[in-house]
């Protein structure tokens, strides 16, 4: 059988032209930085400090101090080496399946001198596309690349939206949004936050309860070191705010965020008492511990019952 030219030049023309799979996604990562400096032009510039706080679908989820400091561009796509960088895979029952918003507001220590500041995205697929030309080969497993580039003085906030296909699908994640608590809501929140701070007692039931299934800690190591047993002897002890000085964030979505005004929800009586503990290895299981078990706010949905259920 022959084969016209003119077939082998569409068959030509249709491979030539049809763009490569992109894969699936497995990944989407954010990268902030704000800079002094032409990023297009040098291959330095130097990071702004301020603080950053990462929102994720409205719920703030990290407040991140970001230093002075010369750091690289890199490759020709010239990107800046970031000062906060937001996996997506990391994020945890905080994603959904389907669309989600990052929001990243970033407040300078000098609020008058103007400077850039810069949000990069990119996929991260379980396929590699490569390149090839005469001397340059690139293989990459990122599709879907985008830079937001910004010149404020002050205050900047980059906000975008992004699908999450690889996102675990939660019941609580089809709840309805909460748009107003009443006095028993407060009042049941208020003594949930109450409750948590109790368990740090002996025999530390409560607490490893709390820490049950958290990824990367073993409640039977920390049972068999005794680290919570040296923590209580040291002095350490948790504080709970009263009931007025609690705060309750409405995102627009099921979750709502519990917080201490002013500062963090759960404090140490004693700031000084996990230094007292002996070793380094019981110091830092303790304080691993207590920091998981205890966040600066918690993050809670109201379920079909009506009842306050702790998400993260």
């Amino acid at each position: 059988m022959r084969i016209s030219a003119g077939i082998i030049a569409v068959i030509a023309l249709l491979f030539c032209c049809t763009p490569p799979a992109i894969g699936k996604i497995l990944n989407i990562e954010f990268k902030f930085t704000p800079f002094t400096g032409d990023a297009a032009k040098n291959n330095e510039v130097t990071t702004v400090a301020g603080k950053a706080v990462v929102f994720i679908n409205n719920v703030p989820m990290a407040e991140q101090p970001v230093q002075k400091q010369v750091v690289p561009v890199l490759f020709a796509e010239r990107e800046i080496t970031p000062s906060v960088w937001v996996p997506a895979s990391r994020l945890g029952p905080r994603l959904r399946k389907g669309k989600n918003t990052i929001r990243i507001e970033f407040e300078p220590a000098d609020m008058k001198t103007p400077y850039s500041a810069q949000l990069r995205w990119a996929s991260v697929t379980d396929q590699v596309s490569e390149k090839s030309q005469p001397g340059k080969y690139q293989a990459t497993n990122q599709s879907g690349e985008g830079v937001d580039t910004k010149q404020p003085t002050g205050k900047v906030v980059f906000e975008r939206e992004f699908a999450a296909d690889f996102a675990a699908d939660l019941p609580w994640h089809h709840y309805p949004p909460v748009t107003k608590l009443d006095d028993q809501d407060k009042q049941r929140l208020a003594a949930f936050v109450k409750d948590r701070a109790n368990a740090f007692k002996p025999d530390f039931a409560g607490v490893y309860q709390l820490l049950k299934g958290v990824e990367g800690l073993s409640v039977t190591e920390m049972k068999k070191a005794k680290c919570l047993d040296k923590a209580y002897a040291a002095g350490a002890r948790i504080s709970a705010p009263a009931a007025d000085q609690i705060e309750f964030i409405m995102t627009g979505n099921p979750e709502v965020v519990v917080q201490r005004k002013g500062g963090e929800l759960y404090t140490q009586a004693d700031p000084m008492a996990l230094e007292r503990i002996k070793g380094e290895e019981a110091q830092m299981c303790a304080g691993v511990a207590l920091s998981v078990a205890y966040p600066p706010s918690l993050v809670v949905v109201r379920t079909p019952a009506g009842d306050w259920e702790l998400v993260y």
